[in-house]
């Protein structure tokens, strides 16, 4: 399979990271607006280490969580993409997807648009059968999201994450799904 590199949606390129994203990002993974459905703000050394992860991922799958550039202005608002689960769950072995902008960049499409591209190239270029999506309970943001692009919720999925303590805020996550046929059907729909 040939690596995915670069996207392209109306008004993001989906592209590999770069040593100067760095900066951004880790301001991004700092702020507690952004990070609030997260068990913690991460450093800018913890922030590093992510992106070496999913440049791992990359290497290793040719996919992963590209990070997002809006074509009007250049500059690095987050990430958008696909990834392997990375924990034990009733439903994996799985491919997620999963995104995360800067505040400043919200309420304008971004999420759902990069998002959208994301689902096209797992069922038209990679022909996975069906990508699933998971947040906390309380994150109605990226549930509307997962609703926008199609997703369908499962309620019988939902899980504790199994990376968080027994009682832990945000330890109950949602899950929702979508198949290759589902994903037709939204194009025709």
């Amino acid at each position: 399979m040939k690596p995915i590199l670069e996207l392209e949606s109306a008004r993001l390129i989906l592209r590999q990271w770069r040593d100067e994203d760095l900066t951004e990002f880790a301001a991004l993974c700092a702020d507690e607006q952004v990070m609030r459905y997260f068990p913690a703000l991460l450093t800018r050394l913890e922030s590093a280490a992510l992106i070496g992860r999913i440049r791992g991922h990359f290497n290793e799958y040719g996919f992963g969580l590209w990070a997002l550039e809006r074509k009007d202005t250049g500059a690095f608002i987050g990430f958008t993409g696909l990834g392997h689960v990375s924990f034990e769950a009733p439903f994996t072995p799985a491919v997620e997807i999963g995104w995360r902008l800067a505040s400043r960049h919200w309420g304008l499409g971004f999420a759902s648009e990069a998002a959208w591209t994301s689902l096209r190239a797992a069922f038209s270029q990679l022909g996975l059968d069906e990508v699933v999506s998971f947040t906390a309970q309380a994150n109605e943001p990226s549930k509307k999201v997962m609703q926008a692009i199609g997703m369908q919720r499962d309620p019988f999925g939902d899980f504790d994450h199994p990376r968080l303590p027994p009682g832990h805020e945000l330890e109950r996550h949602v899950l929702y799904r979508i198949n290759r046929d589902q994903w037709r059907q939204t194009l025709h729909g």
